[in-house]
């Protein structure tokens, strides 16, 4: 970091923008595997959220690699790279006061804590949105699994690549055997628990 920067430190507070959005601002972070349902069941939390007259916005991983993140590869550094930034993106939205909502697969424990650290344990809500290999692969729907058990794709999580799964996540949505309507009525809920006005 450059020795000539210096933080600003604005007046208008996080507290003050959450007071004018009616609730606090969180870090919803959906993890799993690619093909278990987190960018699905993020765009439908967000709707859900968003009939309700709450402030949100989506992070998502396929969008921000084409953007932000798309001198990264899939390596294992890069990886780790790419769930910093977006932790960082994530902390200006919620100095925002919104509900930032975070659809990425995010392998690796570590990373996923750093996240936390970022943002601090208070505004982050970690989501696994656990969905067999089996079912994800059966889902497959872009392809992947496909190209990566036949060698076109390398350091694909849950193939060649490890997965490494939250051991004590806010939420654990199995989606397996369960309906999309019922993974997000349970999500819905829990959300709706946390998100209180700031006094």
């Amino acid at each position: 970091m450059s020795l000539n920067t210096v933080k600003h430190n604005y007046k208008t507070t996080k507290r003050q923008r959450e007071a004018l959005h009616g609730h606090k601002s969180y870090l919803i972070w959906f993890t799993g595997l690619s093909g278990s349902g987190k960018s699905t069941l993020a765009n439908l939390v967000e709707i859900a959220l968003h009939k309700q007259g709450l402030s949100t916005y989506i992070l998502d991983g396929d969008n921000i690699r084409k953007g932000i993140n798309k001198d990264l590869s899939f390596a294992p550094d890069d990886r780790t790279e790419n769930i910093r930034r977006i932790a960082e993106i994530s902390n200006l939205m919620l100095d925002a006061g919104v509900i930032t909502l975070a659809a990425f697969i995010s392998p690796y424990i570590k990373d996923r804590q750093e996240v936390q650290q970022i943002v601090s344990k208070d505004n982050f809500i970690e989501i696994f949105v656990n969905t067999s290999l089996e079912e994800c692969e059966r889902r497959d729907v872009k392809g992947l699994y496909k190209k990566a058990r036949s060698g076109e794709i390398k350091n694909m999580t849950g193939i060649s690549a490890p997965y490494e799964a939250p051991v004590n996540p806010d939420l654990e949505v199995i989606t397996d055997g369960q309906s999309i309507e019922e993974s997000l009525e349970i999500i819905i809920n829990f959300i709706n628990k946390k998100l209180k006005p700031s006094t």
